[in-house]
């Protein structure tokens, strides 16, 4: 924990811990509660260190996310039966019903009312003796809460920050509950943004990951993402990162952006979700395959050494083996990088699971979605091992995250490079390889092992 954060005579021993689960935009909103709540006279603890409050902030993009917050709800209740318990976030806003389900939860906030500070003050006050709920329709929703990390420090070394720019979503995929989460996409004021991310480069982080529901959909103050992007280029940081794009935000003028740019890096993800017309068309995406060749292609040409990666739903209602082989055949012509693969789950109050119910649609069976998932995952695999390829015999910057100890005593620190390659330096030297965490260095890559990951050594540090 920052030393900021730290415990003082001045302040009350309250203590809170937060466990996130879910995407990043859940991670930079979850250390944002707990800045606050600092602020507020609270000491941020972790769970193991002991907490009068626990904050579980929660997923609701699948089924088998739900289940997994469920089974963290009832383990932490069970191993702290005498802890505040207060559940948040998306899970919370879709699924209030099964969280009264479940006995020794204190407190259940919805995706806006989990930035209302008083009340956990009110729990860790203990001034509320019924499970406190409060759950704001997500369709009135205007106001953005702020979502950053907390700062670096030379105790933790951090190296990336999450920042929050947007929130909510006007898109409308006929499969997402993203719209009844978070509500209608808004944006945080390009001075907001620019103060946080000037803070958090001047604590240590050395790269910012800009994150949101629909990232490219910023308009804020009249300003789009390139434009927010190009005051971002003056913060004092070595790496801007955006996390996520629909593919109809990869215009020339980003791609150009990105090419002239010193730190905004060459990798962008770039969710394709079914490589069949049929199938984007009743998802109701904003784009053709033929658009998202050209998206790619483009940026390919402009960015040679960018990684695209994406996100694909495999057995979508009604999919049939002809556009699942168009989708196959269409991933694989193309230069992605890696595949990030999930089943089809259906979710409630979205239009596709009201097909369902009208006999529209049909469900796929599960034997069919794991055969065609597996088939997917292979490709993938493939796809990453071309791409890893690539990079062999390069020298590349890279930023070193994690240090550990091998089983045969070596040292191995492990970092990014600019477009995304995780590389690993291993050597007996250990107080070299110790030193590299935190730092930008160049690197020579040398091989790619059996477990694909890229192995290389330090040219200059």
């Amino acid at each position: 924990m920052h030393s900021n954060y730290q415990e003082t005579t001045s302040r009350p021993a309250k203590r809170v811990a937060a466990i996130t689960l879910g995407c990043k935009l859940n991670y930079a909103e979850t250390s944002a509660i707990l800045d606050q709540l600092w602020h507020e006279g609270w000491k941020l603890s972790t769970i193991e260190a002991g907490a009068d409050l626990i904050i579980i902030h929660t997923c609701a993009v699948t089924k088998q996310a739900e289940k997994k917050c469920r089974q963290k709800i009832r383990s932490l209740i069970k191993k702290y039966p005498e802890t505040h318990i207060a559940v948040i976030g998306c899970y919370a806003q879709l699924q209030k019903p099964e969280l009264f389900d479940i006995h020794g939860i204190d407190c259940i906030l919805g995706s806006a009312d989990k930035f209302e500070l008083s009340w956990y003050n009110a729990l860790g006050e203990k001034k509320i003796s019924d499970t406190l709920v409060h759950i704001t329709p997500a369709h009135t929703l205007t106001t953005i809460y702020p979502g950053y990390s907390l700062p670096a420090s030379s105790g933790n070394e951090r190296t990336r920050a999450f920042l929050k720019i947007q929130d909510g979503c006007d898109y409308g995929c006929s499969y997402c509950t993203i719209p009844l989460l978070r509500g209608a996409s808004r944006s945080l004021p390009v001075a907001t943004i620019l103060e946080r991310a000037t803070l958090l480069a001047a604590s240590g982080y050395r790269e910012i990951v800009l994150t949101g529901v629909n990232t490219g959909d910023y308009k804020a103050d009249g300003k789009t993402l390139c434009d927010l992007l190009r005051e971002l280029e003056h913060v004092a940081i070595n790496r801007i990162r955006i996390s996520s794009l629909e593919p109809d935000i990869v215009t020339d003028e980003l791609v150009g952006l990105i090419a002239t740019s010193s730190n905004i890096v060459p990798h962008l993800h770039l969710p394709l979700q079914s490589g069949s017309n049929s199938i984007l068309k009743a998802m109701q995406r904003r784009y053709s395959t033929a658009m998202y060749r050209e998206r790619v292609q483009k940026t390919m040409t402009h960015l040679p050494e960018c990684t695209i990666g994406t996100d694909i739903m495999v057995g979508y209602p009604g999919e049939t083996e002809e556009d699942f082989l168009q989708m196959y055949r269409f991933i694989e012509e193309l230069p992605l990088a890696y595949l990030h693969i999930f089943s089809y789950s259906l979710r409630p109050g979205t239009a596709l699971a009201e097909q369902i119910k009208r006999g529209e649609r049909k469900l796929i069976t599960l034997d069919e979605i794991a055969r065609r998932y597996r088939l997917l995952t292979e490709l993938g695999h493939r796809k990453e091992i071309k791409h890893k390829t690539l990079a062999l015999g390069k020298t590349s910057l890279v930023l070193f995250e994690q240090t550990k100890e091998t089983p045969h005593g070596d040292a191995q620190c492990s970092g990014y490079t600019r477009n995304y390659l995780n590389v690993i330096v291993e050597s007996d030297n250990q107080t070299m390889v110790k030193a590299l965490k935190g730092n930008e260095v160049l690197v020579h890559i040398d091989s790619l092992d059996d477990d694909l990951n890229l192995r290389g050594r330090v040219l200059s540090s």
